[in-house]
């Protein structure tokens, strides 16, 4: 079992793991295709680099095209760039834990994700980089985006803060959102038990309808995004700047659909609409975060 290996292996053993004599495992490092070290002029082979490799070779025999969708978490922006920019991606948008699932199944191109690392300030790389880390795929910034607290025109609850939440009706989230990893990770901070003291209100899949049902009074809050606030003429309380990324393989990155879209989000039209929407920063949009090797 793979659990069982040691962390390097010899020769003998990953020939013994692939079913090959030992000629052929020397055959492999010559032609650089296999993963591996020399130590004192000893070959090893990092077991999990091995791993990685194996399910590449076994993916490349059984490849097929994935469909043209832009999956995970919902972006305003995105949604509006994926029309404009006529790149012929469709969208499934339900989260960015959903898409992380159904981009593993081959459901889609690219996936939006921004779901904090559970550890210090980073985002969406602690969430891929064990899955992902000896494949060819990359994490490109897309867009920082201010996340807050969606409070009716005037904000008659007098909400500046989570404390303020008391007892008022807050819309939930499904568990594997971005937003709500966040949202919990803050109440953690804030104190842990401030959550208990929250009424849940309606759920919503999206940024859109968590907006909506504060604009409609079925919620006193919302944990959304300025720019759903903008759109819905609602006021915002700011709470934290998060960063939006998109996941996507090598391949697939420089194919026409993604390069399309990433063509368009530099033009002085996308620049100009996020600009208007409000509370996004695209000044970074292309950065590198990860890269699989």
């Amino acid at each position: 079992m793979p659990e069982n290996l040691p962390p390097y292996l010899t020769t003998r053993e990953l020939a013994d793991l692939i079913r090959v004599k030992e000629r052929k495992v020397y055959d492999l490092v010559a032609t650089g295709d296999v993963p591996h070290s020399r130590a004192t002029g000893k070959l090893l082979f990092p077991r999990d680099a091995v791993l990685a490799w194996i399910d590449q070779a076994g993916e490349a025999m059984a490849a097929k095209a994935r469909p043209m969708v832009a999956l995970g978490s919902h972006d305003p922006l995105l949604e509006w760039a994926l029309r404009m920019s006529d790149c012929g991606l469709a969208s499934l948008f339900d989260g960015s834990g959903d898409g992380l699932e159904r981009y593993a199944r081959g459901e889609g191109v690219l996936s939006g994700l921004h779901i904090p690392d559970s550890s210090g300030p980073g985002w969406n790389v602690g969430s891929i980089e064990h899955t992902y880390r000896f494949k060819p795929v990359v994490l490109i910034e897309w867009a920082k985006r201010q996340r807050g607290l969606i409070v009716p025109a005037g904000n008659p609850g007098k909400i500046r803060s989570l404390k303020d939440l008391a007892g008022k009706r807050l819309v939930q989230r499904q568990e594997a959102a971005g937003s709500h990893v966040l949202l919990q990770k803050l109440f953690a901070e804030a104190g842990g038990t401030l959550k208990d003291s929250i009424v849940s209100g309606p759920q919503a899949r999206d940024e859109r309808e968590a907006a909506m049902a504060v604009f409609g009074g079925e919620a006193d809050a919302a944990f959304g995004l300025e720019t759903a606030a903008r759109q819905s003429r609602l006021d915002f309380v700011p709470l934290r700047q998060e960063r939006f990324d998109l996941l996507v393989s090598r391949k697939d990155f420089f194919d026409a659909p993604v390069q399309k879209l990433i063509s368009f989000a530099r033009s002085k039209a996308f620049a100009d609409k996020a600009q208007d929407l409000g509370g996004y920063d695209v000044s970074e949009l292309g950065t590198v975060h990860f890269n699989g090797a």
